[in-house]
């Protein structure tokens, strides 16, 4: 009950300005204070969302309660590994996270086909509640959309402990145009279901940051997943078109030209 009063209060002292402010972020900014510190409500919320993210990073992948049976089983999906043999190794050591392991490199030999157009993997990152809420419905879209764009798909996958590095191994091992990471973005204190897609043209292993492209911020209240599927094409279109990506590609805008 005193929260609400607490809520109330601060909602009334808000003049319109602020009120639309306030609705065009996720941020906590604007939100009034009781002397020198923050309303009850809002120390409130502060500590939920720490308490989230904190839940998100330490959180374990599993197909079955992560994506659902159906949805793995529609989309074939398996689970491979990296060098992190457990979640602090993964969060201790990240150059681990950024190669799979033995077993995990003859799995998709074995199990995925080569030099396809595009090549989309799931990995858990640091939010495994952001794969949880944000693959089920951008995972469709993006794949019926290159579908409709004439492009070949590799068999998708799910990487357990997984760092965005790991994008230059696909491109190694499956030697697609473009390989596309969909990952849990380290949470904050604004959500901890952000997912990221991070892709690049042919990514090797001398490549770096500089090489790839991200569309990050996937989720309710940032990039839904509808406009990201959308992006994500097209980024990938304008990869394949310039056979570049990284700094030489920009959203909606010309290439710069090949080296």
């Amino acid at each position: 009950m005193a929260d609400e009063r607490d809520a109330t209060l601060a909602a009334a002292d808000w003049p319109e300005i602020v009120r639309r402010i306030r609705a065009r972020t996720p941020a906590r900014i604007l939100v009034g204070r009781a002397g020198a510190a923050y309303r009850t409500s809002t120390q409130l919320e502060l500590r939920e969302a720490h308490a989230a993210a904190r839940d998100a990073v330490r959180a374990e992948l599993d197909l079955a309660t992560t994506l659902g049976t159906e949805f793995v089983a529609r989309w074939g999906l398996f689970e491979v590994s990296t060098q992190a043999a457990g979640k602090d190794a993964f969060l201790l050591q990240p150059e681990l996270g950024r190669h799979f392991n033995e077993a995990a490199r003859a799995d998709l030999k074995r199990r995925c086909s080569p030099g396809n157009d595009l090549q989309i993997a799931i990995g858990d990152g640091l939010s495994v509640p952001a794969v949880a809420a944000q693959i089920p419905a951008l995972f469709p879209m993006i794949h019926a959309g290159a579908r409709e764009r004439g492009w070949t798909m590799g068999q998708s996958f799910v990487i357990r402990h997984c760092r965005v590095g790991i994008l230059n191994e696909i491109g190694e091992l499956l030697d697609a145009k473009v390989a596309l990471l969909l990952i849990g973005e380290r949470p904050g204190l604004a959500t901890a279901e952000s997912l990221s897609a991070y892709m690049a043209y042919r990514p090797q292993r001398a490549h770096s940051d500089a090489d790839r492209n991200l569309i990050s911020n996937i989720h309710s209240r940032g990039t839904p997943p509808q406009d990201a599927a959308t992006r994500i094409l097209d980024l990938v279109a304008q990869m394949m078109q310039a056979q570049a990506s990284g700094y030489k590609i920009r959203e909606g805008r010309k290439a710069f030209p090949r080296e």
